[in-house]
């Protein structure tokens, strides 16, 4: 499988690890890394988010954790071959049964949603066989820091429960970014983020393409420096 270039690091892919995707491209660029110092993401699939993040903060930290071993080796091999290789690192483990000591900043996932179903396309990375909301959400409320962020993407069906499942950990939303795929369309998905502080909610709205193949000003500013093109013609 070809890898994925962007401007400063390249993504190998395979296929026993979901690819390259526009949701891991839109939390890489939208979750609010600014002020992290330590950084742990939850389902690295190709390490993309992290990398992401590791190019937006130089000074940060990162964690990333898999349970499937394709996926943490295809990390790895990504993380040893980018230019913020020394502040990256990566285990093959299940979140579930992760221990430390260290407490997060922040905390990204571009989550499993799916129920469980019959098929085996990307089982692990998208159907909540491993991985649901409850747990990522309680073992997130551990692991973060007393003003820690955790940011997350998810479809926009699956929003109010999501929240609902925050609040009972004593996680407050603080921000919500509704993504619509192209203008004047519904909301497909939402950018999450809570904290143990709450907050009047900061919302706002971001459209990935103004029409049908053509990005809309506002995601090319935000991609600008990952990638190489400007526009699809």
């Amino acid at each position: 499988m070809k890898p994925f270039k962007f401007k400063y690091f390249e993504i190998q892919q395979s296929k026993e690890v979901f690819r390259v995707g526009t949701d891991g491209v839109l939390l890489g660029i939208l979750a609010d890394v600014k002020s992290a110092s330590e950084v742990l993401e939850i389902g690295t699939g190709t390490g993309l988010i992290s990398l992401m993040l590791a190019q937006r903060n130089d000074h940060a930290s990162f964690l990333g954790l898999d349970i499937n071993a394709d996926a943490a080796l295809l990390t790895k091999k990504n993380f040893e071959q980018s230019p913020f290789h020394s502040r990256l690192k990566n285990i093959h483990q299940d979140l579930k049964t992760f221990h430390t000591e260290n407490k997060f900043d922040l905390i990204v996932s571009n989550p499993p949603y799916f129920e469980e179903s019959g098929s085996d396309k990307d089982k692990i990375a998208r159907q909540t066989v491993e991985l649901n909301f409850q747990q990522l959400i309680s073992v997130s409320a551990k692991l973060l820091s007393d003003h820690g962020v955790l940011s997350v993407i998810i479809p926009v069906e699956a929003g109010s429960v999501f929240i609902d499942i925050a609040s009972e950990n004593r996680l407050f939303l603080k921000r919500k970014v509704n993504i619509k795929g192209i203008e004047n369309s519904k909301t497909k998905r939402l950018v999450l983020e809570f904290s143990f502080i709450e907050r009047a909610i900061e919302e706002s709205d971001f459209v990935i393409e103004k029409s049908p193949r053509q990005y809309s000003d506002q995601y090319l500013e935000l991609t600008k420096e990952f990638h190489v093109f400007k526009s699809r013609s």
